[in-house]
């Protein structure tokens, strides 16, 4: 028989599994931070993440992570925008800036193609294989 616990990956205590990953202590907290980044916005359109931070004592990083979820909207918020995940560019969507998305699109399609040439030469060895070996039949 196997529990169905685990350790909390925020503080490292002993809960029953959930969805979230955390124990219920931790998820209240993080609730109600998050409450707190609802109440200044509402307050303050025209804040920063760093403002948001500073004013309410949440991680820019949580911050962030609200918004990714949908559970902050920057719409409404002019001056809101967070860091693209691989070169720190201020962006207000998706993970990525464009710049790093379209590099990332033509690595991909780079690597595509190279295995498809890779593929490709592959089959014209093994074929020119097969022939080389079928004169050696008819001769013999």
């Amino acid at each position: 028989m196997t529990l169905n616990v685990a350790n909390c990956q925020r503080c490292g205590k002993v809960y029953l599994k959930n969805m979230y990953g955390m124990c219920g202590n931790c998820i209240k907290e993080i609730d109600l931070q998050y409450e707190k980044c609802l109440k200044y916005l509402r307050e303050h359109r025209s804040c920063s993440i760093t403002d948001l931070s500073e004013a309410t004592g949440v991680s820019h990083q949580l911050i962030t992570k609200f918004i990714r979820e949908g559970r902050i909207s920057i719409k409404g918020n002019p001056n809101m925008s967070y860091d693209c995940e691989v070169c720190g560019t201020a962006i207000r969507e998706h993970t990525m800036c464009d710049s790093c998305r379209s590099k990332l699109a033509k690595d991909t399609n780079n690597m595509l193609e190279d295995e498809h040439r890779k593929k490709l030469r592959e089959t014209q060895e093994n074929h020119n294989t097969f022939k080389i070996q079928d004169r050696l039949k008819d001769r013999y």
